[in-house]
């Protein structure tokens, strides 16, 4: 794993995106097309909007999945993640593929067994992700399960990961937020070649140091990319601020 330290947001979100379109491009260079995995959030804004600007990347040749989305929320919702990722990415440059995930699907085990199938064949090679505020990773909520042989998941919400959701302002409080969602398992994004993991902003320090800092537990989902061979961690200065240098120096940090 390797770690870098950025003073500001917005030079985070552009060195990651930078990372991002080598990897991509790396991939279609290499095999004639890329997957890739791609997380949502206020968390993601700011590197969305710089690897969309990014002109290395033929996304023709991409097939995207979609790591979480809420159950019962429809795509028209401002909260829905699919209508996120159509505003934010698919709509700016249009993969060739775009697996979604329907929150609405009347059985979502079956929705799980359907994107399983796919992603098992298709495998990742680049996964976006970001950090929760509990150091959930996908919706992933502690104590994750590090051991399921499934990839896509149904899993009931924490009150803390309701809450984040709320102060992101996506929903008025914690009543409007859906108690279930659909997402990718620990296992699942283990399985992307690549991670690429966007964490700005103070309200993420806590769980940066969790994830960073101490040891692989399922009570820190996020501490489970330590055990990951290829994961770039994006860090901006107050995202970093609980970490100490032995930390940071543990992980060979990039660029500050």
């Amino acid at each position: 794993m390797e770690v870098a330290v950025y003073e500001t947001g917005e030079r985070m979100a552009e060195a990651a995106a930078e990372r991002a379109a080598q990897e991509l491009s790396q991939c279609i260079d290499e095999k004639g097309r890329a997957t890739f995995m791609a997380a949502t959030g206020v968390s993601q804004l700011r590197f969305l909007d710089a690897l969309t600007r990014n002109a290395g990347v033929d996304w023709t040749r991409t097939t995207m999945y979609h790591l979480d989305e809420y159950i019962g929320l429809p795509a028209s919702h401002p909260a829905s993640f699919r209508r996120y990722l159509g505003e934010h990415l698919i709509d700016v440059v249009h993969p060739g593929t775009a697996h979604l995930i329907d929150g609405n699907a009347p059985d979502p085990s079956a929705e799980c067994e359907r994107l399983g199938g796919l992603l098992d064949e298709d495998g990742i090679d680049v996964a976006f992700v970001g950090i929760g505020e509990n150091a959930h990773l996908g919706f992933n909520d502690p104590p994750a399960d590090f051991g399921t042989d499934t990839l896509f998941t149904v899993v009931d919400l924490s009150d803390t990961c309701r809450a984040q959701q709320v102060h992101e302002g996506w929903f008025r409080d914690v009543g409007d937020v859906p108690a279930r969602a659909i997402t990718v398992t620990i296992p699942g994004i283990l399985r992307s070649r690549c991670i690429i993991s966007v964490v700005p902003d103070a309200r993420k320090a806590e769980a940066v140091r969790c994830a960073l800092g101490g040891t692989v537990a399922p009570t820190c989902p996020a501490s489970v990319l330590q055990t990951h061979p290829r994961t770039y961690v994006f860090l901006d200065s107050d995202s970093a601020s609980l970490l100490d240098q032995q930390a940071v120096s543990r992980w060979r940090p990039g660029a500050t």
